[in-house]
Formats: structure tokens, C-alpha cells, sequence
């Protein structure tokens, strides 16, 4: 405790002397790192303001300098004095409506897109969090047939032997029998409870040999002294949509991975893309396609990092990463400004890894922020796009897919259906599981105090993903999964592993009759 009071007193020294005074409820959060990354853009600027508070924290990963930062200063002072916040909420208000003025402009709603700031976290925030995973799955699993009479797990074990019982868990263990029958222990906020999968059920069995470690589960069998032999299971799971479709004929076409600043970063072939984005390159079914497309979804890993394997720095073209934002940003300033450009990160991106991930940072990436046509957002996000008077528009989950290579390694069915090489394969089974990362160790996460942003609460239209480096295009339940390609060729990591990617593809859907096709801008 004491070092962290003597940390922070060493952070207000630091911002005593670059000329900025830190609010009582910023103190607290003085010793995180980000806190002085996301001041970058103020530090020694004339118009910076005098006391920072956590109103202008959260505002500068999307304000730069030039912002009226001493209004928002001199209103939030009258209104301590005055006691009337109106006009300093209505200036933050005014700010909000502006940010979203961008995305509106292009007929883009951004409805959940992950921005909280860091904050510790205690050992009861994963209790939380996993209490708050288990609410909302169990109660998309609690409206489906046959288990709307589910029993918590305390209640089934008060049940007479020989009685047939439904009742919702989240999978704490898997084990084997010596008869090879599949054995699940599940728990929910009660208790806990041996769950019996026979082989002898075979339909039922190969689903269930899939699932993997803290999904969450409904079963229905027979019960017996604490335990419970399943004859059917059921997962969230997503029912069949509408296929909707535009009234409009536009194109909406997806990028991801483009690796820049890598010795490997297919620049050329990329630079053959944006030919062919601004009418330059194509028979003419080709370029009035590029004509008509709206919406670039860019699905994380815009740049290769710094230091994010071991001995990558050998293997860079740029080794700064200032550079390699200011590199990407010079290449996606040439797509036309009439087409939306929504980005969100990936696990080579310089942000943290743990997901949500927020967009990415201003002070960092700087250059992409200030093409007008680029929309941040954080990774997962869910986007509208297409919405008009008569028309819904569509729904779009961005999720960059750093878990998909938990469940190539670890669940049989993917692996054995072809791995890598079908990421649309990954993709359904986290629909059918309501959840882009189900097991603890598929990906490193923040444990929300209030809910697990990484469950798949709303339906898309369209989920989109990249992290492969291979392009999948498929319906399910007319869903449209698309995973991006690369711009990268093959690394050494990948030499190791037996990955063959397949750069330089562009997936393309028609957004008026929900066709979809790829265009090959390599070899």
C-alpha cells in the first residue's frame, strides 16, 4: 500500500511539472501506464487544460489537441460553483453527438463498441464475471423447449431417484469413463453436479464430445444420487433468421491482417487492391462493384507490432511503431472518402491484448484517426450498417478471432473437419455457444465486474472475423460468415506449425441480394 501512495505522488510531481493538476478521482489511477499514454496529446500544448479529470481522460483517445479543452475546463468550473451542471453536460453531450456524426454520416450506427477505462481488478470481478456469463446464457437457454421447467442444480439433488430433470450449468470438468462414456460436471450459483454423456447415444454423444471447459449447457435426463444421465442437451445457440436484404444494391467487402511493417507485408499486391477500390483496375463487372461499395470492415492486425513474438524484430521492415501506423494510414488514405472504413484491433495491434480490446490508441495510431472516413472501433464490436426509413439495416459482429486457435487445438470435430483451413467451421460452433471465447484459457480477457462483453447477447446478420489468413465465406441460418484473408505472406512461425495461408483475397457481399464472392489480388 504504501508504494502504491509513493507512486503516486511521484506521477502528481511529474504532472505538477508538465504544467497539469489531476483531479481528486483521477489520483487513484495516476500509477497506470495508460493514463500517461492517453495525455500524450495535451503534454506542453498552450491550450491544454489546467486540471485533468476523468471526463477529459475518457474524451482524449478520441480529441486531439486542437480541442477546446479550456471551455470544457471553464464550464466544469462554473458548474462546481454553481452547482448547475447543465451547460457542462450539455458540452459533453454536444461532443458525443459529434463523435457519432462521422458513423452517421456514413449510415453506420455503432451500437456496442468496448471503451471502459483499465482498472484493477480483484479475484471476486471473475466471480462476477462468470455469475454474470451464466445469467445471461442461462436465460437463452431457459426459453428453449424442454427446459423451460429447469430446476437449479441444489433442488435437483433433492429430487426422488428415477425422475427425469432439466436443469442449466456452466461445464466446470470433462472426463472419461472406462466405458469411454463422456462425464461433465456442471455447476451453476448452488451446486454442483456429475453429468453423464452415454456413447451409446450416438447423436447426442458426437455433439457432446465438442464441448470444452466454463461453456454454458442445459441438459434434461434422468436423475440419480448426484448425478444426472443426459438424453438430450442444448446449447444458446442462434435460431434461423430472416435473410434480409438491402433495398439498395451497394457492396460491403472485408480486409484483415494486413501485417504492415513486415518484411513479408505484400504491399504490392495490396497497392493493386486500392487500384482496383478506386475504379483504376478490373473488367467493368469488377469496377462497378468497387463503384458500389459502402462499407471496408478491417478485422484487426492492421500492422505487425513490435515485440510481439520472440526475434520479430528481425523480421521487420519498420521497426517503429509510429511508422507503421503512419505507413498504414498513408495506404488507407487512398481508399475513396464515399466508402465507410470501420476498424477495429487485433492481437498484433499495440494495445493490450486482453479482450475487449479497446479501438485503438489515438496517440499511437494517430494517422488513421485523422482520415475522415475511418470509423474505430473496439474488438469485439457490433456495428449497424444500411439502416433506413423502411429498411433495419444489418447487423455486423467485428471479432478479430484471436481464440479461434484454442479451439483448433483443442476440440477434435474442428481439427479433424480441416482446422485452419475452415474457420467458418469455428465460427458457427461460438454461435452455437453464444460466445466468441467460451473456455477461460481461450483467450486473455478482462473480467467486467457487470457482464462478459465477449457473449454473443445480440443475432447478427453478419459476423466477421480474420486472425486464419484465410477467406471463408458461408450462410448459416442465414447468417453470413466471412472471415477475412491476409496481406502477409507465409512467416517462419507458420513454416512450423504446417499453416498454408492464402493472401490477397478480397470477400465481397452483395448487400442487396446477399451474394458473395471473393476477388483474388494475388497469386
Amino acid at each position: 500500500m504504501a508504494s502504491e501512495v509513493l507512486e503516486r505522488e511521484k506521477c502528481i510531481e511529474w504532472l505538477m511539472g508538465q504544467g497539469l493538476l489531476a483531479s481528486p478521482e483521477l489520483v487513484e489511477k495516476l500509477s497506470e501506464p495508460s493514463v500517461f499514454e492517453r495525455l500524450r496529446p495535451i503534454l506542453g500544448r498552450p491550450n491544454s487544460p489546467l486540471v485533468v479529470n476523468g471526463d477529459i481522460l475518457h474524451l482524449l483517445p478520441k480529441r486531439g489537441e486542437e480541442f477546446d479543452w479550456i471551455q470544457l475546463e471553464k464550464l466544469r468550473a462554473e458548474s462546481e460553483i454553481t452547482r448547475d451542471s447543465s451547460k457542462y453536460q450539455g458540452f459533453l453531450s454536444n461532443v458525443a453527438q459529434e463523435e457519432a456524426k462521422r458513423a452517421e454520416e456514413f449510415n453506420v450506427e455503432i451500437v456496442e463498441s468496448y471503451n471502459e477505462a483499465s482498472s484493477d481488478r480483484a479475484v471476486q470481478d471473475f466471480v462476477s464475471f462468470f455469475n454474470a456469463r451464466y445469467k445471461s446464457l442461462s436465460r437463452l437457454i431457459s426459453g428453449r423447449p424442454g427446459l423451460m421447467n429447469n430446476v437449479s442444480i441444489a433442488r435437483l439433488k433433492n429430487k426422488p431417484g428415477g425422475e427425469t430433470a432439466s436443469i442449466i450449468g456452466l461445464v466446470r470438468d470433462i472426463a472419461m469413463t472406462k466405458n469411454n462414456n463422456l462425464m461433465l460436471t456442471l455447476e451453476d450459483p448452488t451446486g454442483s453436479v456429475k453429468v453423464v454423456v452415454q456413447k451409446s447415444n450416438r447423436e447426442m454423444y458426437a455433439e457432446a464430445i465438442g464441448i470444452t471447459l466454463d461453456e454454458v449447457i442445459g441438459v434434461t435426463g434422468m436423475g440419480g444420487a448426484n448425478i444426472l444421465f443426459a438424453s438430450s442437451i442444448v446449447w444458446p445457440d442462434i435460431p434461423m433468421l430472416e435473410s434480409k436484404k438491402s433495398p439498395n444494391h451497394e457492396f460491403a467487402i472485408v480486409l484483415s491482417d494486413l501485417h504492415v511493417g513486415s518484411k513479408l507485408f505484400l504491399e504490392t499486391e495490396f497497392r493493386r487492391f486500392l487500384a482496383w477500390i478506386r475504379g483504376e483496375l478490373g473488367n467493368p463487372t469488377q469496377t462497378e462493384i468497387a463503384k458500389r461499395t459502402k462499407y471496408i470492415f478491417i478485422v484487426g492486425d492492421l500492422v505487425d507490432g513490435v515485440g510481439i513474438y520472440p526475434d520479430q524484430y528481425g523480421e521487420l521492415a519498420v521497426k517503429d511503431i509510429y511508422e507503421q501506423y503512419k505507413l498504414c494510414a498513408e495506404l488507407i488514405s487512398q481508399i475513396p472518402k464515399d466508402k465507410a472504413i470501420i476498424v477495429c484491433p487485433g492481437n498484433h495491434d499495440a494495445l493490450r491484448l486482453s479482450e475487449p480490446q479497446p479501438p485503438l490508441n489515438q496517440a499511437l495510431a494517430r494517422p488513421l484517426y485523422e482520415i475522415p472516413n475511418v470509423i474505430m472501433v473496439s474488438n469485439p464490436s457490433f456495428i449497424n450498417i444500411g439502416r433506413t426509413a423502411n429498411f433495419s439495416g444489418f447487423n455486423v459482429l467485428m471479432y478479430h478471432g484471436y481464440s479461434f486457435d484454442y479451439y483448433v487445438a483443442n476440440v477434435e470435430s474442428l481439427r479433424s473437419a480441416g482446422g485452419y483451413n475452415r474457420p467458418e467451421l469455428i465460427m458457427a460452433y461460438l454461435l452455437k455457444r453464444r460466445h466468441l471465447a467460451p473456455s477461460h484459457g481461450s483467450t486473455l480477457y478482462v473480467p467486467d465486474k457487470t457482464r462478459d462483453p465477449l457473449t454473443i447477447e445480440r443475432i447478427p446478420d453478419f459476423f466477421i472475423t480474420g486472425h486464419i489468413h484465410k477467406a471463408a465465406l458461408q450462410n448459416h441460418k442465414n447468417i453470413t460468415l466471412v472471415c477475412g484473408s491476409c496481406w502477409q505472406s507465409k512467416t517462419s512461425f507458420q513454416e512450423k506449425v504446417g499453416h498454408e495461408p492464402e493472401p490477397c483475397r478480397v470477400p465481397i457481399i452483395d448487400l442487396h441480394t446477399r451474394r458473395m464472392k471473393l476477388l483474388k489480388f494475388g497469386g
